[in-house]
């Protein structure tokens, strides 16, 4: 069963949403990947979602760029929650992408990471810690790896 669903508005967003396909991977979780279009394919982004909790659908992520509208649409049709990746864009560096994430009218929220790959695995820790409130083991899997970020910098050591 895939808990997480990955939505992406065009195969270039790839690059940045690896960094959430790694650490979905690293915690053996399942998750689906596909590119639908906010824009150019509103009809099946909506039948897909609609359809996913049949298909064991917890949590999804968002991922586009410029108006960055797929979050938005992903969160019309569903009461799950819904995680948006803001893509960085040539034109102004993913502020475009940002804004049209994070400004949701009332009544349909997305949480919204920051832009670019730091973002996108933010956006999978963050899917994981919805799913780790009901289930033991990926909540037990996101403590160890708080704890081995935290051991990481304090055994840094500073060359001069």
């Amino acid at each position: 069963m895939k808990k997480i669903s990955i939505l992406m508005g065009s195969q270039s967003d790839l690059e940045t949403v690896n960094e959430a396909v790694n650490v979905l991977k690293e915690f053996k979780v399942d998750f689906d990947l596909k590119v639908l279009s906010a824009h150019r394919t509103p009809r099946e982004v909506a039948a897909y979602v609609e359809a996913a909790p049949k298909r064991g659908t917890k949590v999804f992520i968002a991922a586009a760029g410029m108006s960055a509208a797929l979050a938005g649409v992903v969160a019309a049709h569903t009461t799950l929650p819904v995680v948006g990746i803001p893509i960085e864009t040539k034109n102004l560096k993913g502020i475009d992408s940002l804004l049209s994430t994070v400004q949701m009218p009332p009544g349909i929220p997305v949480a919204c990471m920051s832009i670019g790959k730091a973002g996108a695995k933010n956006a999978a820790l963050f899917a994981l810690e919805i799913l780790g409130t009901s289930d033991a083991k990926i909540s037990t899997k996101l403590v160890n790896y708080k704890k081995q970020m935290r051991l990481k910098i304090i055994k840094t050591k500073i060359k001069l």
